[in-house]
């Protein structure tokens, strides 16, 4: 599901910069892996409801980020290729406090919604992949070392912790819900997660997450979005706390 609200029709206003966006996020939070192809020119374009020079545009500009390799010949194509990843200190950084705070009374109210409309409206096929993620989580936590080195171990910890969310996104139905969490994983996600570098905290945010899920299987909407808010909140003071001892 949340792969189909990233092939979705974009908007059509500025289409380059829309498909830009929505392919650089999804490669961003992993929904599209390293090293995937893409589905081809005349198939995307399609699926996304814009022209192929459209496409073309934003796959060069892609190509310049340095996230998408375009092959020729026998086995061609457009391919994912994961950039670097940018020192997520330096970019809590660039935010003050107030900005922070609305990011997260956004995320928050894009949370609860998914949430909510994710115990409304999801199916058993829905809630199975959160609690995978979720055990996941709990395996990685319990043996960091298996991820190769505590960096690593945080790392996946963290692509996981962005899955888990998309997933109750997804779980909503909502196309435009999914797309939204997607976007604020991409912009948010790594500097939520800054305060649990190291793998600390692992068990308070662990503990939500079931909360949300156990909410959304039991179809208890309005238990899912106030956990789903308090999750968001929570996670956004610790991230104000973290920038406000950075300026010493």
């Amino acid at each position: 599901m949340a792969r189909l609200a990233v092939f979705s029709p974009v908007d059509s206003t500025a289409r380059v910069d829309a498909v830009v966006r929505r392919l650089a996020d999804a490669i961003a939070v992993g929904l599209l892996a390293d090293g995937e192809q893409l589905p081809s020119e005349a198939e995307l374009a399609g699926r996304l409801g814009v022209s192929t020079v459209t496409l073309r545009e934003a796959l060069m500009a892609l190509r310049q980020r340095g996230m998408v390799e375009t092959r020729r010949g026998r086995g061609g194509g457009s391919f994912v290729r994961l950039p670097a990843e940018l020192d997520p200190l330096a970019r809590l950084r660039g935010f003050a406090a107030d900005e922070l705070r609305d990011f997260g009374d956004h995320y928050a109210a894009i949370a609860g919604t998914a949430a909510r409309l994710a115990a409304e409206r999801s199916l058993p096929s829905d809630v199975a992949p959160l609690w995978r993620t979720l055990d996941e989580m709990d395996i990685v936590a319990a043996a960091p070392d298996a991820a190769g080195s505590p960096g690593e171990a945080c790392a996946r910890l963290r692509r996981l912790d962005g899955r888990f969310h998309i997933e109750v996104a997804a779980a909503s139905q909502s196309a435009r819900l999914t797309q939204e969490e997607i976007r604020l994983q991409a912009d948010i996600g790594p500097l939520l997660w800054l305060p649990h570098e190291g793998l600390s905290g692992h068990d308070e945010t662990a503990a939500q997450h079931r909360a949300i899920a156990g909410a959304v299987e039991r179809g208890d909407g309005e238990q899912a979005r106030a956990v789903a808010e308090r999750h968001v909140l929570d996670a956004t003071r610790h991230l104000i706390e973290l920038r406000l001892r950075l300026r010493e």
